[in-house]
């Protein structure tokens, strides 16, 4: 399985909608695509969504700790939501859970990130 990424910017925050498979064949896409959407616009924020993430392995984590190191060093947080129930195990044991923001969807992480109207 293939992965697709969809980013969409909304006030000041990238939205990243990851569905299909985060593993050591497409983090490197992922972190460049991240990476130069974060450096080409303005983005407090991130909210990364794993509603249609089916598998991530440990190149996924990586890729994930590194925005939110980057996106941190900007003075900015970083929001998961939407994520299933084989990836919140990972994230969960991985212990990203202690230091980043979760959310059960979009809406509910762009109300905390104070970004919708």
């Amino acid at each position: 399985m293939n992965l697709q990424i969809e980013m969409e910017h909304h006030r000041g925050v990238l939205i990243v909608r990851l569905s299909g498979e985060l593993d050591h064949h497409t983090s490197d896409m992922v972190r460049m695509q991240m990476d130069e959407a974060i450096q080409r616009r303005q983005c407090e924020h991130i909210v990364l969504s794993l509603k249609n993430l089916q598998f991530m392995d440990s190149s996924g984590l990586g890729v994930i700790l590194g925005r939110y190191k980057l996106i941190k060093q900007k003075g900015g947080k970083m929001a998961v939501c939407d994520v299933n129930p084989p990836v919140h195990r990972l994230l969960d044991m991985s212990g990203l859970f202690k230091i980043m923001l979760v959310y059960e969807n979009e809406g509910n992480a762009l109300t905390e990130l104070e970004v919708v109207s």
